[in-house]
């Protein structure tokens, strides 16, 4: 495809989604996860913005078999340049999205972002997004579009923090969601929407609260994706 090859270093070869939708969802520490459906990939070099041929489709990009229990710990920089770890924003809970400007649906998802982050801010709800791609096009790209959340900006770490969920060949965007505690409760792949993100946001309202444990919080969520899915 056409498209400029990355900056000398250690960057990873990305696969990016860009095409279909999976669901995954990890029911204990090392358990299977669970797809509704594998999607395919790009392979696109980090900060290039050119949509892709068709030889460059990925019948194969591979899933991660697991998703930690709790939130792993790392830090990437700001708009601003400064480094920021995750644990900053411990005592919420967390939608942290994994996107890059040239990904059509991290793009597409940006709108429901802002809203998530609007409607649900007052109930200790904080959006992330983690930005794959080069500091000036992200801080270009935000400014433009006006991104509300907070951004950690990252290439070789952004990636690395992609593999401590399991990520380790990235498919984009996807989507971490907590509870107050750190727990990892649901790891979305594809493209999100406003049914997905409202019924994995009830179900983490429900173990803030204390009115269901981790293990049937999953459950209901794979169920109701299924659910989704089918109907």
């Amino acid at each position: 495809m056409s498209g400029t090859t990355p900056p000398t270093g250690d960057l990873r070869a990305l696969r990016l989604a860009g095409v279909a939708l999976a669901v995954l969802l990890g029911i204990w520490a090392g358990a299977k996860v669970h797809s509704v459906r594998k999607p395919s990939a790009v392979a696109v070099p980090v900060g290039v913005a050119s949509a892709p041929n068709p030889s460059d489709l990925l019948a194969d990009a591979p899933l991660p078999p697991t998703i930690p229990d709790r939130l792993p710990q790392f830090s990437l920089a700001d708009r601003a340049g400064k480094a920021t770890p995750i644990a900053s924003f411990a005592g919420k809970s967390l939608i942290i999205n994994f996107w890059a400007t040239w990904c059509a649906p991290c793009r597409r998802e940006i709108p429901l972002l802002e809203s998530l982050e609007a409607e649900w801010a007052g109930r200790g709800v904080s959006v992330v997004g983690i930005a794959v791609d080069f500091p000036d096009k992200v801080s270009e790209f935000a400014d433009r579009l006006k991104i509300p959340y907070p951004l950690l900006i990252g290439e070789q770490d952004a990636l690395d923090a992609a593999a401590a969920f399991g990520v380790s060949s990235p498919v984009f965007p996807f989507t971490v969601f907590t509870d107050r505690q750190g727990e990892v409760v649901a790891l979305f792949v594809g493209e999100l929407h406003r049914p997905q993100a409202e019924l994995i946001l009830s179900q983490v309202q429900s173990l803030n609260h204390g009115q269901v444990q981790l293990p049937a919080a999953r459950t209901a969520i794979v169920a109701g994706l299924h659910a989704l899915k089918a109907g």
